[in-house]
């Protein structure tokens, strides 16, 4: 397993096809500037030598408390911190390639609306996510409103973020905030195991639904159909649809072998 990027607080460690990007900021993690920079320029990085799939891990006892409150003491420092966020943020969401929270322990304010950027989230059973960020009189201010009611629902969405409360494992579940439940010993396998499946597939044409279905959030539905035509034949003119499509005549479902071009 290599390693590259800044040692500081974010690590990427690529195993084959699938990447995983550590937070590594004790003792909760706790989302900084610098954190967040960094988390940006690992996925910069990223989207220019793409893996199959990747996992963020925030490491066996939490994933992110949230945003470092010391940087909210004034707007001047706010502002930058929430730039810093939403760089972040975004370019983990536009990342052409699955993209997988392991969450254990917490996962709160922006250590939740990072999960929510992710394609999936996978937690353990102790683990506890929430928006609190009403608690500070505040409102979440990194996708919180936005990637969460497009998740669970407004009604869903209000009750979380009007109160500030956590939610544990099996009602995370249950609302659909989380994909997998697993126990503790077994997240980063489980999170890893996914994201190995996912690599082997057809990686350019899960990048470009991706796109399609982000969009299907931002658009009316006539114009969502007619971008997603257009990356259909964009999938189609790839090699991985060429052999998939002759492999099926050839021998039936499940036996191309895909290169992500």
């Amino acid at each position: 397993m290599s390693t590259t990027g800044s040692p500081q607080f974010v690590r990427v460690e690529r195993d084959g096809p699938v990447a995983v990007v550590r937070l590594d900021r004790p003792k909760v993690n706790a989302l900084s500037r610098e954190l967040l920079n960094e988390l940006a320029d690992a996925f910069s990085a990223l989207s220019t030598d793409l893996p199959g799939a990747v996992v963020i891990w925030g490491g066996e006892r939490m994933f992110a408390a949230g945003a470092d409150i010391t940087e909210l003491l004034d707007e001047k420092a706010a502002d930058l911190l929430t730039g810093a966020f939403s760089r972040a943020f975004d370019a983990v969401a536009a990342l052409p390639r699955a993209t997988i929270a392991a969450i254990s322990g917490y996962a709160l304010g922006g250590g939740c609306e990072l999960a929510l950027a992710c394609d999936f989230r996978i937690a353990t059973t102790t683990a506890k996510l929430g928006q609190a960020e009403i608690l500070l009189g505040l409102i979440p201010g990194a996708g919180g409103t936005q990637r969460l009611t497009h998740l669970v629902g407004p009604a869903r969405a209000k009750d979380l973020i009007f109160t500030g409360r956590n939610v544990e494992a099996d009602e995370a579940l249950q609302i659909g905030l989380v994909d997998r439940v697993v126990e503790p010993d077994r997240l980063l396998d489980e999170a890893v195991s996914l994201a190995s499946t996912l690599a082997s597939g057809a990686v350019l044409a899960q990048g470009l639904a991706k796109r399609a279905i982000e969009q299907s959030f931002e658009v009316p539905l006539k114009e969502g159909l007619v971008t997603e035509r257009e990356l259909f034949f964009e999938a189609l003119r790839s090699n991985d649809a060429q052999d998939g499509i002759r492999t099926f005549l050839e021998k039936g479902p499940g036996h191309a072998q895909f290169s992500g071009a």
